[in-house]
């Protein structure tokens, strides 16, 4: 589904946020008060404008309140980027997502009304660590403060060649398996008599405790 999009501050995040949403179909505005950084993105972004996010008019003049979402990624400077949330929650925007550089940047965010505050060096890290430490799990999404979502190659022997009935991960590991991926073919909400094979890749819901616990086992080939 096409969806609206600004884009404040276009630097490595923020212009790599806009080239994949446009990349989807999506239609974006590319803000910046960098003239340059504006003409770099005339003929990717839907709208390119040179604008001043720190100034009320001119986020008037933008008409904000019409997109979908508005994502704030002014990098360095923290005043500015907590100034435009002000003032983009003042002015009725429904969807603020907004970069913070650290824990405290990112609690001021969440103070001054952001509707989401993202971290993304942080997350990126995180996600690395846990790709480093568990190898088959193939990527791991946080849910909220408590659940999680992870993809999980299948390596150990004890859990192919039976269907997820037999395999009871629900009752024995407090998961629910929502995606199988197996020779390229997918399955979403798989039924309890779908086969798992050596190889796939399995998509489970869960506590962040019972997705890390499950994956070691699946990494436990003895």
């Amino acid at each position: 589904m096409q969806q609206t999009y600004a884009i404040i501050g276009l630097g490595r995040f923020g212009s790599s946020l806009l080239e994949a949403l446009i990349e989807a179909n999506q239609e974006v505005m590319a803000i910046d008060k960098d003239p340059e950084r504006v003409e770099d993105y005339m003929e990717i972004a839907t709208h390119a404008v040179i604008a001043d996010a720190q100034e009320e008019e001119a986020l008037v003049e933008l008409d904000l309140t019409s997109f979908d979402h508005v994502v704030v990624c002014i990098g360095h400077n923290q005043q500015a980027s907590i100034l435009t949330t002000i003032l983009l929650k003042d002015l009725g925007v429904h969807n603020v997502i907004a970069k913070a550089e650290n824990k405290l940047h990112a609690r001021v965010l969440d103070k001054v009304g952001a509707d989401q505050v993202v971290r993304p060096e942080t997350e990126m890290a995180l996600r690395l660590a846990e790709q480093l430490m568990s190898p088959n799990l193939l990527s791991f999404i946080n849910l909220g403060d408590e659940y999680a979502l992870g993809e999980i190659k299948v390596a150990n022997l004890r859990f192919t060649n039976k269907t997820i009935a037999e395999l009871d991960v629900r009752q024995k590991y407090g998961l629910t398996i929502v995606v199988i991926k197996s020779q390229g073919k997918v399955t979403v909400l798989p039924g309890p008599d779908t086969m798992i094979e050596i190889g796939d890749t399995i998509t489970v819901v869960g506590t962040h405790k019972d997705v890390q616990r499950f994956e070691e086992t699946i990494d436990n080939v003895k």
